[in-house]
């Protein structure tokens, strides 16, 4: 318990290096608004929200899990199921919703795990978002594949910026997490090389998103969330070489999934099953 006690501590300090640790008025604490009892919905390591159907959210299982994303209803009830042909969950993490080259908001899903650091490469597939809720359905993803500049990281976080399409991966397993960018342009040409950009006050990231006007910026780890506000005509990286804001945070158990509502004025989070809890859907609002 002791050594326990002490990684968090560690954790905790690289945490609030450079960041505002007084929590900002910006959003309420987590309240929590519905609990996941499915049995086959025991490890989540991603949430986001739909742009297309009102009140629903997308998740995944992490590594070994089946290859697919499963629709909640926003009291966290499943609604239904896509499964990714062609494909499989090595160590899916992260779920992001963002543009496409042809007008079209999808869903992107980040297969960036690793945390042996043994993988020389990464994959994010993306598909359509649905135009309906359906109990099951297929279809065939479009992926990029991608190596990191360096050699092989482990990641928990992906994001899309609505504004450019850019996607954007977040480390974990380094002391200060680092952030890596994939033009829009560039997916799904072959094998690409993200770019690395900055690196982040923190450590152990293990969720991201982007809000759906761009604006707002959040990334979690296991003890707590960080906020930034993007200004007009400025790039992400530009917005997280800023200090970012801690903000409140109902510590779970394994937190490992983060989420806007398309307005903005609201997001998610939701842990993996731990300790034999089952995992509860957090709501914090804006003040």
């Amino acid at each position: 318990m002791k050594l326990r006690l002490a990684f968090i501590l560690v954790i905790f300090s690289f945490s609030c290096v450079n960041a505002q640790v007084e929590p900002a008025l910006i959003f309420g604490e987590g309240v929590p608004i519905g609990t996941i009892t499915d049995s086959g919905l025991e490890e989540i390591s991603g949430i986001a929200c739909s742009r297309v159907l009102p009140g629903v959210m997308y998740v995944h299982n992490d590594s070994g899990g089946e290859a697919a994303v499963y629709l909640l209803d926003s009291m966290a009830n499943k609604l239904g199921k896509i499964e990714f042909l062609g494909t499989r969950n090595r160590d899916w993490e992260d779920i992001a919703i963002g543009p496409g080259d042809d007008g079209k908001t999808y869903i992107y899903v980040g297969d960036i795990g690793d945390n042996n650091a043994a993988y020389e490469e990464i994959v994010i597939y993306r598909i359509p978002e649905p135009d309906g809720i359906y109990p099951s359905s297929r279809t065939l993803p479009q992926k990029t594949t991608l190596k990191y500049p360096g050699g092989a990281r482990d990641a928990e976080s992906l994001m899309v910026d609505p504004i450019s399409g850019d996607i954007f991966i977040v480390s974990k397993r380094d002391s200060l997490n680092t952030l890596y960018r994939l033009p829009a342009d560039k997916f799904g040409e072959g094998e690409s090389e993200l770019e690395e950009l900055i690196k982040l006050p923190f450590s152990s990231a293990t969720a991201a998103d982007i809000s759906a006007d761009g604006r707002q910026i959040l990334v979690k780890n296991y003890l707590a969330i960080y906020y930034w506000k993007r200004k007009s005509g400025e790039s992400v990286a530009q917005a997280m070489g800023r200090e970012p804001i801690l903000i409140p945070y109902t510590v779970e158990p394994q937190g490992e999934a983060i989420g806007f509502r398309p307005d903005g004025k609201v997001f998610y989070t939701l842990s993996e099953k731990r300790f034999n809890l089952d995992p509860v859907l957090y709501k914090y609002s804006a003040k």
